[in-house]
């Protein structure tokens, strides 16, 4: 469903909305789930989505502004990406179309359009990033932060692996469905978990249904600029006081464990775990895995009395 959050469209998956049978759907403890750079919500695989539904909580899931099916910002041009990591690398400020402090006041929007006070906040690569922005700038409506296969934002971390980065600057030989498939089928075998590879007919499915449902790839590159430009992050993040679950893959190829290890250092109490084998995607056994340190993560955050989200 399309809500209206922070002044644009943002779409969203409520299981409350899809579950509508279950009389206390909207009285359950609210998780948001926000997804990483150029994903979608259908990104979360359904297994961590049933597994929190199934703990007891009400999840909601939404596409970041510029892909998916929410409000995109074409009107603001295309960025020149090579530029902007230029500008970065010598210290030169970098002026994004937007920042990802506006995406998490789209998140909190969210959470006003559907009447959410407070929730536990679960972000993944930059969608982590967005869930450490919302804890800074709301503390009050953040019951637990869990920031997974993310960054600090800080600067000296490991860069991703050369390889990586070429295949992530590329872009697909045509806008074809194939083509684009085959783009990205060699983007998630770059980042992908080499403990734990994905058939590619089961990769091919699931990245087919994600570019019938939307493609937008000037998208990505506006959010790219977004993260590059978000530098004070890293010196604000001993603000956040939410319980704070930082989950991070050994192999990850994109956003080495030392970015997982940094954010952890610096949010007081943060409690970080990693995972051997585990690179810079979510198959199933790794999210097994990831389930067992979240879900009694949050469940420990809960208020000692029930309360309505609403």
């Amino acid at each position: 469903m399309k809500i209206r959050a922070n002044g644009i469209h943002i779409e969203v998956e409520d299981t409350a909305e899809i579950n509508p049978q279950d009389g206390d759907a909207y009285t359950r403890p609210v998780v948001l789930l926000i997804m990483g750079l150029g994903m979608q919500l259908v990104a979360w695989p359904p297994q961590l989505v049933q597994a929190l539904v199934d703990a007891g909580f009400r999840v909601i899931r939404m596409d970041n502004r510029d892909i998916g099916l929410s409000q995109h910002f074409d009107h603001l041009g295309k960025p020149n990406i090579i530029w902007a990591g230029l500008k970065f690398k010598m210290g030169l400020p970098v002026r994004p179309p937007y920042t990802l402090e506006d995406m998490a006041k789209d998140a909190l929007g969210v959470l006003d359009a559907l009447e959410v006070d407070r929730a536990h906040i679960v972000g993944v690569s930059m969608g982590g990033m967005i869930a450490q922005r919302v804890a800074i700038a709301a503390p009050q409506r953040v019951l637990s932060l869990t920031s997974i296969m993310s960054s600090s934002g800080a600067r000296g971390l490991p860069e991703a692996r050369r390889d990586v980065l070429r295949v992530l600057l590329k872009r697909p030989a045509s806008s074809e469905p194939q083509a684009v498939v085959d783009h990205y089928v060699r983007l998630f075998k770059a980042i992908g978990s080499p403990g734990y590879p994905v058939p590619e007919s089961d990769m091919r499915e699931r990245i087919l249904r994600g570019v019938e449902r939307s493609f937008h790839p000037v998208g990505t590159l506006r959010q790219m600029v977004a993260i590059i430009s978000d530098s004070t992050r890293a010196e604000q993040l001993s603000r956040i006081k939410s319980p704070t679950l930082v989950l991070h893959g050994r192999a990850d190829p994109l956003v080495p464990f030392a970015h997982g290890e940094d954010t952890a250092k610096r949010i007081t109490g943060a409690r970080l775990v990693g995972f051997d084998g585990m690179g810079h995607d979510l198959p199933p056994e790794p999210v097994a895995l990831m389930l067992d340190e979240l879900i009694p993560h949050i469940q420990a955050a809960e208020p000692p009395a029930s309360y309505l989200a609403t």
